[in-house]
């Protein structure tokens, strides 16, 4: 079988090229890694500035939003350190990129249609139909939603909102709707909400079911706890960074089920593509026959996207995702004059359209193909990860690089979609996990001395992957070893400011951090009261299955009817050998019955509220055996944790 040997011994080898930077600064490698870099991108393609200003109309006077306690949501100015030359420590070609993110204001796509960009991760579009508006997806919290559109009113006037179209089930494009309409409105019909045929159950899902790992590592990939600057947080690839406001949710009064399904609002005809497990499980485009233009959403981008983002999530399908885009250039491509997506800039003429989606949709079917061939040779996923490479005439369009998602780490989620996480070698299929293994790496070194040499000895020659490594195993040997913390922390400062994708660059500089001192306090999160009053009952019981500890449930036999006289719901609850498994209605026996609103159960599951005031005040009711319900209530972790679990320490 024909294998890549993949080797990292010669710059442990080579005399030393750098010596140890201060924090915050390039050492003389990653300089020179960068200058190499530069030497092979197309910098005399300048289209993607060219588009990113065009059709610039205004944007807000004060560049700072304002959350109601007064504290700032979002800095329009963080990022304009880019206006100059490439810092050294960044890499340049994410610099470039970062430079056009951070551009912010009211734009004009075409008559008609409108952006604003740059208040948020997403971008907001207006489209205007006989009498007022439709927003499509309206930002990730409500504050930068209304100064959206209050920038919008000012310019374009202040006229109602007839409809809310979210592309797809990510919070940065259905967070912000209560900053822009009203529950009132929406339930009086004045307002439609309209979104892909699963919205809920995804938007939902993903948010709540993982939200405790998953938000602990968003940190990480968006560099929640950086500063934006050019040692700093160097945005988030699709956007410059997450605003730290209200998320809202108003559920969808409107599902779109299937391709080719056609509403007209205000005056305004829409023809929907569904685009299910591209981008996100819910996700759809639209076209717009009366101004020859079409939304891409989130399957298209200025920047190759994530097929799996380090933050977790279901692994997405390239494959789809590319056939996606081929439906979308069969039924669109010949009638489009103008391009617009959920996040960067539109794209104008109809070969230029054609030409971009072409493109883009044949990077991911590269991606696709290429990791499968590899695959099916033998190599497993880190092998094809080291070899994978978009051929030149796609790397050199800007909009394929590696900003968001990476070849390397989505070639890795394809392997992973159809094979899993082993290799098949037997050495991996039961290795030590990382503090036992640390061990034991330390132990053959010679001790920690020695591999705190190793580690820094690589650094020294610039090959910080090693280093890092190396480092790594002594930290998770002995997390009280400052020094090992200390190279772990420097090799990944000089690997972010490598690298051309901004999270990685987030990742490297967020472990640097930790490395260096306990996670922050503040963390992403996409749980809100809205999120939580938006899921099913199904789900609730879903969510309160994997809070059983086992340690806590050994022994409970027991079974609990809940009746949610509000919503006209029972569900009978079972807890035996620490699973607790749910029912609809009463199918079987039950020890005791709990009839209470479904408000005040999620308020005693997510907020504190006790079952003793609850039934104190008459709202709750326990009928049947006294201590059956309190038997299950114990089996349960709490809804919060406590502080964020560690990483890249023990």
């Amino acid at each position: 079988m024909r294998r890549y040997i993949l080797v990292g011994v010669a710059a442990l080898l080579a005399p030393a090229i750098t010596a140890v930077a201060e924090t915050g600064t390039a050492t003389q490698a990653t300089i020179e890694a960068n200058r190499a870099f530069s030497e092979g991108l197309p910098w005399d393609d300048t289209t993607e500035a060219e588009l990113s200003d065009r059709g610039f109309v205004a944007t807000r006077e004060d560049p700072i939003i304002l959350g109601a306690d007064g504290e700032a949501v979002f800095d329009l100015n963080a990022y304009d350190f880019t206006a100059g030359p490439a810092a050294e420590t960044m890499n340049p070609s994410l610099w470039r990129h970062l430079s056009l993110l951070k551009k912010h204001g009211l734009y004009e796509v075409t008559p008609g249609i409108w952006q604003v960009r740059g208040f948020d991760l997403s971008v907001m579009s207006i489209i205007e139909g006989e009498t007022g508006f439709i927003i499509v997806d309206p930002l990730t919290v409500t504050e930068s939603a209304a100064a959206a559109f209050e920038l919008v009113k000012q310019h374009l006037g202040d006229k109602p909102i007839h409809a809310v179209i979210y592309t797809h089930s990510h919070a940065d494009h259905f967070g912000g709707v209560k900053g822009i309409v009203t529950v009132e409105d929406v339930a009086a019909g004045k307002v439609q909400i309209i979104a892909p045929d699963g919205f809920m159950e995804h938007a939902v899902s993903e948010n709540l079911i993982a939200g405790g790992a998953m938000s602990r590592r968003a940190n990480f990939q968006f560099g929640s706890r950086l500063e934006p600057g050019p040692a700093g947080q160097g945005g988030a690839g699709i956007g410059t960074g997450i605003p730290r406001g209200t998320m809202s949710l108003i559920p969808p009064t409107h599902s779109i089920t299937e391709t080719g399904e056609t509403m007209v609002i205000d005056g305004i005809e829409i023809e929907f593509q569904l685009t299910p497990g591209t981008e996100a499980p819910a996700e759809l485009n639209f076209y717009l026959p009366q101004l020859r233009a079409l939304c891409l959403a989130e399957n298209a981008n200025a920047t190759m996207h994530n097929v799996l983002p380090p933050r977790g999530s279901l692994v997405r399908d390239a494959k789809a995702w590319a056939d996606y885009l081929t439906e979308s250039i069969a039924l669109y491509a010949d009638k489009t004059d103008v391009m617009f997506v959920s996040h960067g800039w539109p794209r104008w003429g109809q070969a230029e359209v054609t030409e971009f989606m072409s493109h883009h949709r044949d990077a991911y079917k590269f991606l696709h193909d290429q990791t499968i061939r590899l695959m099916n040779k033998g190599y497993t996923a880190s092998e094809i990860a080291e070899v994978i490479a978009l051929p030149e005439s796609l790397s050199s369009k800007w909009y394929n690089r590696g900003y968001y998602g990476t070849m390397a780490h989505n070639s890795k989620a394809v392997y992973q979609r159809y094979l899993g996480w082993y290799d098949g070698n037997p050495a991996n299929l039961n290795a030590w996990p990382p503090e036992e293994a640390g061990k034991r790496y330390v132990a053959a070194m010679g001790g920690a001395a020695k591999a705190l040499a190793v580690a820094q000895s690589a650094y020294n020659a610039g090959d910080y992957r090693w280093a890092a490594q190396v480092a790594s195993h002594i930290v998770f040997a002995d997390d009280t070893d400052a020094s090992a913390r200390e190279v772990l922390a420097k090799a990944f400062e000089q690997m972010g400011y490598q690298a051309e994708g901004s999270l990685w660059r987030n990742m490297y500089l967020t472990g640097a951090a930790e490395a260096r001192e306990t996670p922050a306090d503040r963390q992403i999160t996409t749980v809100s009261p809205d999120m939580i009053g938006a899921i099913t009952t199904p789900q609730v019981f879903d969510m309160l299955a994997i809070r059983v500890d086992p340690a806590k449930a050994e022994g409970i036999d027991t079974s609990v009817a809940f009746v949610f006289p509000d919503r006209e719901e029972t569900r009978r609850v079972s807890l035996r050998n620490s699973v607790l498994v749910h029912e609809e209605g009463v199918t079987g026996p039950v020890a005791a019955t709990v009839t209470i609103p479904r408000p005040a159960f999620l308020a005693m599951l997510f907020a504190g509220q006790t079952p003793a005031a609850l039934m104190e005040a008459g709202i709750m009711k326990v009928e049947g055996e006294a201590g059956a319900t309190a038997a299950l209530m114990s089996a349960f972790e709490p809804a919060d944790t406590g502080p964020p679990f560690e990483i890249v320490t023990p």
